[in-house]
């Protein structure tokens, strides 16, 4: 390695994700790995999670205390505060957790609303991550919710009551919105408080029934210029309100209610997958490992208990792959990423004859070897990105 960068690893983060995987509702969009809830009995996957948690340890002696905890899924609010006291134990006790750690919980609305959050918040969950999509009844019928605009309002409100640090998902470019409709929506977002947006625009993956719809014609999709219009507009809303992006699709009022956890995935630092489906990435003697657990719960469930695997499906990765990674997940942050620990994995210099075109078109900027999109080319990030991978 050149210069003493470190290309990736636990000093750009160390985080735990935790899937868990089922929903009272499956909305037509989603394409995570996800089931439906039912009446199943989740202990078995709690105690799992767990056993898979301990089972980490002998493979990451070097790594310290967890910096952050992100239960996401699927619908973690469904778990009782004991059953996140179960997990965060387990975590605590074998990697320890940081003073201060961030520890997100997803949660849908109606969760919220029936939750006990100050059993949540004794439990550990520091930051709530509200899957509000729209504040629109229409729009939420359409995105095949089970809640409506005013009990999305409330559990916001009834959130920032208890929690130090609060985010909204929500969704736009959706068949037929017009400019002025988000922009009327985005504002009533913004006006409810919380600290931290997450703004997505709307994809049809092949797989999900919206993906299925728009194949067959009975959604039409909006346009790339049309998304491209409301991607800006929503970086004017946000930023005129005090919440500029500092990642293609984040929001913050501060750094202190930045993603944390989700900067590690930027950062390319290191953390656990558990859970069914749950993805991580480990460095351990200078290489990088990619991991995937077992999708299905059942299986999840039976290969930690026979094998305490603490791995799933493991992959080695090559310079080249850690290379491209660092640069992608880098260049969708607003910080940018340090060059030299592109090419201190890679072994090659990246192109800046082709920086220097991106900066003459104001769609990047360099400062010494931080490279960082402006707000115009992270419109355009993955095929700039492209455009400078190994």
């Amino acid at each position: 390695m050149s210069g003493g960068v470190s290309p990736a690893g636990p000093h750009f983060g160390f985080g735990l994700y935790v899937h868990w995987p089922y929903c009272t509702r499956i909305c037509p969009y989603c394409d995570f790995n996800v089931y439906a809830a039912k009446d199943r009995d989740g202990s078995a996957l709690v105690d799992a999670i767990a056993a898979d948690i301990h089972a980490h340890r002998p493979r990451l002696p070097q790594h310290g205390a967890l910096d952050t905890v992100y239960f996401g899924g699927g619908t973690p609010a469904l778990l009782r505060p004991d059953e996140l006291g179960t997990i965060l134990r387990a975590a605590s006790d074998t990697f320890g957790i940081q003073r201060g750690a961030e520890v997100t919980l997803e949660a849908n609305p109606n969760d919220v609303l029936r939750a006990d959050l100050t059993g949540l918040a004794n439990a550990g969950v520091t930051r709530l991550s509200i899957g509000v999509q729209s504040l629109r009844d229409s729009s939420l019928a359409f995105l095949g919710r089970d809640h409506d605009a005013v009990s999305a309002a409330e559990a916001v409100r009834r959130a920032l009551k208890v929690f130090p640090s609060v985010s909204i998902d929500l969704i736009y470019a959706r068949p037929g919105q017009s400019p002025a409709s988000w922009e009327a929506e985005l504002k009533d977002a913004l006006a409810l408080g919380a600290p931290h947006l997450s703004l997505y625009e709307l994809t049809f993956e092949p797989k999900t029934p919206f993906g299925l719809a728009a194949k067959r014609g009975d959604i039409k999709p909006m346009d790339d210029d049309q998304q491209a219009d409301l991607y800006e507009l929503t970086q004017a809303v946000t930023a005129g309100a005090g919440l500029p992006a500092y990642e293609i699709s984040n929001h913050a009022a501060s750094k202190d209610h930045q993603s944390r956890h989700n900067l590690v995935y930027w950062r390319s630092g290191d953390w656990i997958g558990v859970g069914p489906g749950a993805h991580g990435r480990l460095t351990v003697n200078g290489a990088r490992y990619a991991s995937i657990a077992e999708r299905r719960p059942e299986a999840y469930i039976a290969n930690v208990q026979a094998l305490q695997s603490g791995w799933g499906d493991a992959t080695k990765l090559e310079p080249l792959e850690v290379a491209r990674e660092i640069l992608a997940m880098g260049l969708r942050a607003a910080e940018g990423v340090d060059l030299r620990r592109v090419e201190a994995v890679s072994g090659q210099r990246v192109p800046r004859d082709k920086i220097a075109v991106f900066a003459e078109r104001g769609w990047a900027e360099i400062v010494g070897a931080e490279l960082r999109l402006t707000q115009a080319g992270r419109l355009l990030a993955d095929a700039l990105t492209a455009e400078l991978s190994p």
